[in-house]
């Protein structure tokens, strides 16, 4: 795929403002908000959880949804390729944990309620993620630091 330098640039801005702003989230979703699942009563839990899934939708849906498109265009056609394509391999690690971890998790939650050994998994599930926003946000930091942007 051939891309003019300024469209490449723009694709590397985009991409990092979404994992920038995704490794922020994640921070603050795995520190306050899925610990603070377990305060919530039982009677309070299923309208809460609820809030939280439609809400938190909102904010991480575009941002993902562009941090993927933007992954796959940059694995194509930016350069250095092997970096962009470690770039990838991460956020799709990120979207299959999302699918197979976190979004069954949320299925029983809505369904059994904040059963504390769900809290807890959704928890230690969530650190991939985290450790992975997080290492691409190093990375777009080192593609920078390098002078390849």
């Amino acid at each position: 795929m051939s891309t003019a330098p300024d469209a490449l640039a723009w694709l590397v801005a985009v991409q990092s403002a979404a994992t920038f702003a995704m490794t922020g989230v994640i921070w603050l979703v795995q520190l306050v908000q899925y610990p603070g699942f377990a305060r919530v009563g039982a009677a309070e839990f299923g309208a809460f959880h609820r809030h939280h899934c439609r809400s938190i939708g909102f904010v991480v849906g575009p941002l993902m949804v562009l941090e993927l498109l933007t992954a796959l265009l940059l694995a194509a056609a930016g350069e250095p390729h092997w970096f962009w394509r470690v770039m990838l391999g991460a956020l799709l690690s990120i979207w299959l944990s999302t699918a197979l971890l976190q979004g069954p998790l949320h299925g029983r939650l809505t369904r059994e309620g904040p059963h504390p050994e769900l809290v807890r998994a959704l928890v230690r599930g969530n650190w991939l993620r985290t450790i992975l926003w997080s290492a691409r946000s190093a990375g777009l930091v080192w593609f920078y630091a390098r002078g390849w942007a």
